[in-house]
């Protein structure tokens, strides 16, 4: 993709998490990659999302993580964490880290998102899963980096290909989603939210499980994903 048209939808999706009220102040960030060019664009650190502008974001070198932007402005401090699912999955093309109420509160619990009905299985095909906590010394050393580790972790340990469910919730953290590009990813990003949002209130109705049944999960998921999906227009 040119270069210039990366930065400008990676500027707006920055503003949609505000437009889809996931983050206040500057509670987030999106990025978007580049494959072709080896780089990735992202929000400037600290920056007010009012503020944000195409020439403002900041181009860093996935491969090395060298900033590459001629601007004076520094990059998130999530990018570390950022550069770290870029390298290990090909297949993302945009990440979101919001603090979000909902799916921050399942975060900070240390609970993970059961996949309880359809809604869910649109999106995601399967439960949502948080990282175990971090240790004092990953905490110390290389905090940034050892957050993307522990996505990477958990998604292995539990057998998930990315794109099967773009999201996870990181432990005392809070959530991070992904997808083709960066708009795909601030989608995902409002649909978890919602998710975290449905899921305490179902589980407060039903204290007993409140798993969807795994035939329809497998259905609504392969309804809208890969080579057999037949939702919408062609």
């Amino acid at each position: 993709m040119n270069i210039d048209k990366l930065k400008k939808n990676v500027c707006e999706a920055n503003k949609d998490l505000v437009k889809n009220k996931l983050v206040i102040l500057t509670w987030g960030n999106v990025s978007g990659a580049d494959r072709e060019n080896d780089i990735m664009i992202i929000k400037p650190s600290g920056v007010p999302y009012d503020e944000l502008a195409p020439d403002k974001m900041v181009l860093v070198k996935i491969s090395t993580g060298e900033v590459l932007n001629r601007n004076s402005l520094k990059p998130s401090s999530d990018t570390l964490t950022h550069l770290t699912l870029y390298k290990k999955y090909r297949e993302i093309g945009g990440i979101v880290h919001t603090h979000s109420t909902w799916s921050t509160a399942f975060a900070q619990s240390g609970t993970k998102i059961v996949a309880a009905g359809t809604t869910h299985a649109d999106y995601f095909n399967g439960d949502i899963f948080c990282t175990r906590k971090l240790t004092n010394k990953e905490i110390t050393n290389d905090y940034e980096l050892n957050t993307g580790l522990v996505i990477i972790e958990t998604l292995m340990r539990n057998n998930i290909h990315p794109l099967d469910v773009p999201a996870i919730l990181v432990n005392d953290h809070g959530p991070f989603t992904w997808g083709k590009n960066s708009m795909d990813a601030v989608e995902n990003a409002v649909v978890l939210e919602q998710l975290a949002k449905m899921n305490f209130i179902t589980s407060s109705l039903n204290s007993q499980s409140i798993q969807i049944n795994k035939h329809l999960l497998k259905k609504h998921f392969s309804r809208k994903h890969g080579k057999n999906a037949y939702y919408g227009q062609k």
